[in-house]
C-alpha cells in the first residue's frame, strides 16, 4: 500500500508541473536555440509615435515561423519608439537556417504553395483542403511584379520587357543628348519580321489632292480687283516708278589747225527700269558755218536683262545734204569689265544699209578725277557717193577726255581726239578738199539733269 500511495503521489507531482513547463517553455528565448537562429535586423530609425490601434489577433503560427510569432508578441508599443536593433550576425550557420519566406520579395513561388482565404498552404500540405486550381495558374504564370522583381537591378524578365533601342550609327546617344543630331526612327523587329510596310513603303492613298495655291494668297481673302492695284501700285514705288533723264555726255569745243569746231553729244529718256522711250541727238560744226552733222533718234528701249537694253526706233538725219531717213534697231547696255556698248544697225529709206559701234570706259584715278577713253567706228554696207561715204569701214574715232566731278551732274573734262577716214570715204574726202586725218584737242563739260 505504501508503495503504491507513492506512485500516486509523484504521478500528481509530475503532472501539475506540466503547465509551469509549458509557460516557461512559452516565454524563453527560441533564437539562441540551435538551428533557429536567423539574422537579425539592420538598426531602424526610431519610429514615428502613432494613434494606438486596437490589438490585431493572434496569426496562426506556421511551421517554422515560431520565432516571428515570438518577435511580434514582444513588439514595442507603438506609443514608444523602436529601440535600435543588434546588427546582424554574419555567422553562415545561422543565415543557412533563417526563414527566407518571411523576407520580403523573396517569395519562391515555384516551392511555396499560394496562400487563399479557402484554403491556407498549413491546411493544404496536412491534406485537409485542396486550393483552387484556376487560382494557382493564375498566380504561377502571372510574373513578379508585385514583390518587386521588376525594380531590382538585373532582375528584368527578357521574354516581357522590350529589347534595347537601336543606335543609329550616324547619330550616337551622346551626341542626340547634347542636341549635335536626331537618330533615326528605328522599325521593331516585331514591324521587321512581319514584313508591314513603313514610312513611304506604304500604300498611296486615294485622298484627293489639295488645290494649287494662287499667284498671290491675298486674292483667296481680299477682292482680286483690289489686291491688283495695290500690287501695282506697290511695284510702281518700289522700282517701277516713272523717271525723267536729259544729259550732254560730248559738249565740247574742239581746236583744228584750220577752223575752230563744236560738237555735242547727248540723249533724253523717259519712263522706267523696264520700258523706256529714248530721244538721242548728236551734230557738230564750224563756228561761223553751218552745220555740219545733225543726228536725231525715237528710240523704244526694253529691258532684256539686268545689264542689256534692246532699242528699236528710227534715225533722222538732217544734215548732210541729202537728209536720210533709217530704220534702227540695236543693243545698249554694259559688257563685261564695266565697257558702256552701244551697236546698232541702219536701213535707209533708199535701201541703204549702215552700222555703228561706240564705247567707253571710266577708269577713276580718284573719287573725283576720272578718266574716260573713248572709241566711235562707222561703217557702210555700199557706197553712197551724194554723201561721201564709201563701202566698209567709213571713218575712226579714238580719243580720251579727263574729268573732274564737281558734282555728280557737272563735270568739266579736257582731252584729244583723232579721227581718221578709210577707203573710200578718204578719195571723197580728199576730192572735197578735207583733211582725211584730224587729230585735235577737246574741252567740254558732261551734264546730266
Amino acid at each position: 500500500m505504501s508503495v503504491s500511495r507513492l506512485l500516486l503521489a509523484s504521478v500528481a507531482a509530475f503532472g501539475l508541473t506540466l503547465p509551469a513547463y509549458a509557460q516557461s517553455m512559452q516565454g524563453m528565448d527560441h533564437s539562441s536555440m540551435p538551428g533557429m537562429q536567423k539574422p537579425k535586423k539592420p538598426a531602424a530609425k526610431p519610429a514615428k509615435p502613432v494613434v494606438k490601434a486596437p490589438p490585431a489577433p493572434r496569426p496562426t503560427r506556421k511551421p517554422g515561423a515560431v520565432s516571428n510569432v515570438k518577435q511580434q508578441n514582444k513588439a514595442p508599443s507603438p506609443l514608444v519608439p523602436a529601440k535600435p536593433a543588434p546588427q546582424p550576425s554574419a555567422d553562415p550557420e545561422a543565415m543557412r537556417d533563417m526563414d527566407h519566406i518571411a523576407m520580403p520579395g523573396m517569395t519562391n513561388q515555384s516551392e511555396a504553395p499560394v496562400a487563399t482565404s479557402d484554403c491556407p498552404p498549413e491546411h493544404a500540405k496536412m491534406g485537409h483542403c485542396t486550393p483552387a486550381a484556376d487560382q494557382g495558374a493564375e498566380e504561377k504564370s502571372a510574373p513578379q511584379s508585385a514583390v518587386g522583381d521588376d525594380a531590382m537591378p538585373g532582375m528584368s524578365m527578357g521574354e516581357s520587357s522590350p529589347g534595347p533601342a537601336a543606335i543609329d550609327p550616324d547619330c550616337p546617344p551622346e551626341h542626340a543628348k547634347m542636341g549635335h543630331c536626331t537618330p533615326k526612327a528605328a522599325v521593331s523587329p516585331d514591324m521587321e519580321k512581319d514584313g508591314a510596310a513603313t514610312g513611304t513603303n506604304l500604300e498611296p492613298g486615294n485622298a484627293p489632292a489639295p488645290a494649287p495655291p494662287s499667284d498671290w494668297y491675298a486674292d483667296r481673302i481680299f477682292p482680286r480687283e483690289e489686291m491688283a492695284r495695290a500690287r501695282a501700285d506697290m511695284m510702281k514705288e518700289s522700282g517701277g516708278s516713272t523717271f525723267r533723264y536729259l544729259s550732254f555726255d560730248l559738249a565740247e569745243y574742239v581746236v583744228h589747225k584750220g577752223k575752230d569746231s563744236y560738237r555735242w553729244d547727248g540723249e533724253a529718256w523717259f519712263g522706267g527700269d523696264i520700258n523706256r522711250f529714248v530721244f538721242k541727238y548728236e551734230g557738230e560744226g564750224e563756228f561761223g558755218g553751218p552745220l555740219d552733222d545733225l543726228e536725231l533718234f525715237g528710240l523704244y528701249s526694253r529691258a532684256v536683262s539686268p545689264y542689256w537694253n534692246l532699242q528699236a526706233g528710227i534715225r533722222y538725219d538732217v544734215k548732210p545734204d541729202p537728209s536720210r531717213t533709217y530704220a534702227v534697231i540695236g543693243v545698249e547696255g554694259l559688257a563685261p569689265y564695266w565697257f558702256e556698248v552701244t551697236a546698232a544697225a541702219f536701213l535707209s529709206n533708199k535701201g541703204e544699209v549702215r552700222g555703228r559701234i561706240e564705247g567707253y570706259y571710266d577708269q577713276r584715278i580718284t573719287q573725283k578725277l576720272i578718266l574716260q577713253p573713248r572709241f566711235e567706228a562707222n561703217l557702210s554696207a555700199q557706197s553712197i557717193p551724194e554723201l561721201g561715204v564709201g563701202a566698209g569701214l567709213t571713218n575712226l574715232e579714238l580719243g580720251a577726255r579727263l574729268r573732274y566731278e564737281i558734282k555728280k551732274e557737272f563735270a568739266p573734262y579736257v582731252g584729244v581726239e583723232w579721227i581718221r577716214q578709210f577707203g573710200e570715204t578718204a578719195r571723197f574726202a580728199r576730192a572735197s578738199g578735207l583733211q582725211v586725218s584730224d587729230p585735235h584737242f577737246v574741252m567740254g563739260v558732261r551734264i546730266w539733269f
